[in-house]
């Protein structure tokens, strides 16, 4: 079975277990490290059998997929931040974002339709390019994710937005970020156990993925890894539940309602 996440210690957290063939019964996986906006488009093609898309993307996949209830990425205080190197608006701005399907640029987009549409122009960027491009000048405001609400200050920026407590504050809910999808012929079902399994492995024994999280945490100190870690993986990370889904469905239905998106079509909602 073919898997993909991104290197992010959220998800390596989460499927250690699994990738390093821990779990008695799971099946066997061949596991390819891929960005989210890279799993978006691909998933879109039809590559992976199971793989972690942003929900934004799941109005492209259509009936070929399904959601599964586990493994995500949902939760309170992790919102994408709007980021500037000292501007106060974003009218005329050129903002750089890490994907035009992620959930971050969704939430982006309709937090500018309430603020009545600024002039902006995006530019899509590398997540970890995304805050050296802001300091530097090239770009007048960055749209960043994970780690980097802790690290932000330490490019000398200003958070113009946090677009997560917008949303909770507009909605009540919890923020879709990231979701599991896996091909529509295979027993859903049965990844979805496999899944719960790792991550339950994962709570268990934190130790025994440490050092293949820092590995792959793309230079991240400890301290950040295991913020990262708590922030995203959360009882929703176990299973999306019916609040979960609610969320889902609201941020997707009211964006297919302001033709932001298509009508999502995918199975498992």
């Amino acid at each position: 079975m073919h898997l993909a996440h991104s290197p992010c210690p959220n998800d390596t957290f989460i499927y250690h277990a699994w990738a390093a063939g821990l779990l008695d019964g799971a099946p066997p996986v061949r596991l390819t490290f891929a960005d989210i906006d890279v799993t978006n488009t691909a998933c879109a093609n039809g590559e992976f059998d199971v793989a972690k898309v942003s929900y934004a993307a799941l109005p492209y996949l259509g009936e070929e997929w399904r959601l599964l209830p586990a493994g995500g990425a949902l939760g309170r205080g992790c919102g994408p931040l709007v980021l500037t190197n000292g501007r106060s608006d974003l009218s005329g701005a050129t903002v750089a974002v890490p994907s035009d399907r992620s959930t971050a640029f969704l939430l982006f987009k309709l937090w500018m339709d309430e603020l009545g549409g600024e002039d902006v122009k995006v530019e899509v960027v590398p997540f970890d390019r995304i805050m050296p491009a802001v300091r530097s000048g090239r770009f007048d405001a960055g749209l960043v994710i994970h780690e980097a609400r802790f690290t932000y200050r330490e490019y000398g920026l200003q958070c113009l937005a946090d677009l997560g407590e917008w949303w909770e504050a507009s909605t009540g809910a919890p923020i879709p970020l990231g979701a599991i999808v896996a091909k529509a012929g295979l027993d859903g079902e049965a990844i979805t156990e496999t899944i719960r399994a790792s991550l339950d492995y994962a709570w268990a024994a934190p130790e025994a993925s440490r050092d293949y999280i820092a590995e792959h945490a793309q230079e991240m100190s400890e301290a950040v890894c295991r913020q990262h870690i708590d922030l995203y993986v959360n009882e929703f990370s176990r299973d999306l539940g019916a609040e979960g889904r609610a969320a889902v469905e609201r941020l997707l239905g009211g964006a297919a309602a302001l033709g932001l998106v298509p009508e999502t079509r995918i199975a498992g909602l």
